[in-house]
């Protein structure tokens, strides 16, 4: 399956309440400038996941502070009480939930963006130019087929997978979409180290994480015949090992954390795939998380 194919594909997740974006100079409004802006993250969710692991791999340590939140929400709806303010700054009234990850504004405490792809590419873009280009020229296309390829192929179909209120049929077929994809990826991890060669990119931190959640969260909900099938992508799995020990990636995971936030969220049924552990990603991460954000 080509990342190609799922370009066009809508998402699955609902439309952020904040899509501002970084720009280049004053006239965007939003101009880069270091320690304007801060991130408010949660290392159990995997879009926060995502963008902590881009910050790490940018060395934005010292260019935008971060923040950090607990795995579980604390206040009414699902939502962060610490990030209420932020938002009725942002939005009067604002109604929905107060949820992460966001990019604010310490210059005018608003928020600029809750949009984790958006916030990626700006921080990589923007931010990142001393650092290896996670968006190199010419890939956007690709790297955005990966991401919507991770989504709809990995998550979704895992979740789908997995869901008891549904018949064997769809949740076999969802397995078979499932199987499908990662077989795709096997076959290209097998010619190169990365997605997209021998460069790491943003493609590879959006596939690392989708293979984490398949085996720290979406396994809980698999018998134990569907892990196996899962697990047997010797060359996929050995790049999530080789990312795990890289030190913008491993040192992010938040183990207990992803543990409770999946079981304060989830009303699903356990299966016997949930004693399958695929990896033991705590042995892969290296001893010093030094670069661990904070």
């Amino acid at each position: 399956m080509s990342a190609h194919a799922l370009t066009a594909l809508p998402s699955a997740q609902p439309v952020p309440a904040f899509r501002g974006r970084i720009g280049c100079d004053a006239r965007s409004g939003h101009y880069a400038v270091p320690r304007r802006y801060r991130l408010h993250l949660s290392l159990a969710c995997p879009h926060c996941l995502r963008i902590a692991i881009t910050h790490s791999l940018l060395g934005l340590v010292d260019v935008c502070p971060v923040t950090l939140l607990p795995p579980v929400p604390d206040g009414p709806g699902g939502e962060y009480s610490a990030l209420r303010p932020l938002y009725e700054a942002s939005a009067h009234r604002y109604p929905g939930a107060a949820l992460a990850p966001v990019l604010s504004d310490d210059w005018s405490g608003r928020i600029v963006s809750t949009h984790a792809p958006d916030i990626v590419r700006d921080l990589a873009r923007h931010f990142g130019t001393d650092h290896p280009a996670l968006y190199p020229q010419g890939a956007d296309a690709e790297i955005e087929g990966v991401r919507r390829l991770c989504e709809q192929g990995i998550d979704a179909a895992a979740q789908r997978a997995g869901r008891v209120d549904a018949d064997p049929e769809q949740r076999d077929a969802a397995l078979t979409s499932l199987l499908c994809t990662l077989r795709s990826l096997e076959g290209r991890l097998a010619r190169q180290e990365y997605l997209l060669g021998d460069q790491l990119t943003a493609a590879d931190v959006e596939l690392w994480v989708s293979l984490v959640q398949l085996d720290t969260v979406h396994r809980w909900h698999l018998d134990a015949a569907a892990v196996h099938r899962i697990a047997d992508h010797p060359h996929l799995w050995a790049y999530a090992r080789r990312l795990a020990a890289h030190p913008a990636f491993g040192p992010h995971l938040d183990h207990a954390g992803i543990a409770r936030r999946h079981h304060a969220h989830c009303r699903g049924l356990e299966a016997a795939g949930a004693a399958v552990q695929i990896l033991d990603w705590a042995s892969h991460v290296p001893n010093d998380a030094a670069t661990r954000t904070g």
